[in-house]
């Protein structure tokens, strides 16, 4: 049996090739649709901090700078998360086909992703239109097939 570490490692690695699916297929949805970028991870940001009583430093544009760093890198946050967890899971012995891999690492992701924004008022999934849902899950579902895909590749190492 693969050590836990090795395996979380395994998952981190998975989780930010899984990352960079989710976001390649989100920029070329931007590009194909000519549409702006999502504004609700920097709304999430703002509504972290202010839960938790922390002042993100700086002004006008220096603080919406900072937010705006800030909220791809919570994105990063996620999928790295969910690869590890994913990682761990293998690495204890649960052990599933591509498929079910790649839907779990979707729904962690979906999930892991939407549920800070939904909790804290800042979207609200009832009202999605059809092209709402249709922009969210699709890189979600590509983040689960590429960290499915590289998590088994890992494993026949």
């Amino acid at each position: 049996m693969v050590s836990t570490f090795k395996a979380t490692m395994a998952g981190i690695a998975a989780g930010a090739a899984g990352t960079t699916a989710l976001n390649g297929i989100t920029y070329l949805d931007m590009t194909a649709r000519a549409r702006p970028p999502s504004k609700t991870p920097e709304a999430t940001v703002e509504a972290v901090a202010e839960k938790a009583g922390v002042t993100i430093p700086g002004v006008g544009p220096e603080k919406e700078n900072r937010i705006a760093g800030l909220a791809p890198l919570s994105g990063l946050a996620v999928g790295l998360a969910v690869g590890a967890g994913l990682g761990l899971a293998r690495g204890l012995g649960w052990r599933r086909g591509v498929v079910a891999t790649g839907f779990w690492a979707a729904m962690g992701a979906v999930v892991a992703g939407n549920a800070p924004m939904t909790a804290l008022g800042v979207t609200d999934p009832r009202t999605w239109a059809a092209e709402d849902w249709v922009a969210d899950i699709v890189p979600h579902v590509a983040y689960g097939v590429v960290t499915a895909a590289v998590l088994n590749a890992l494993d026949r190492r």
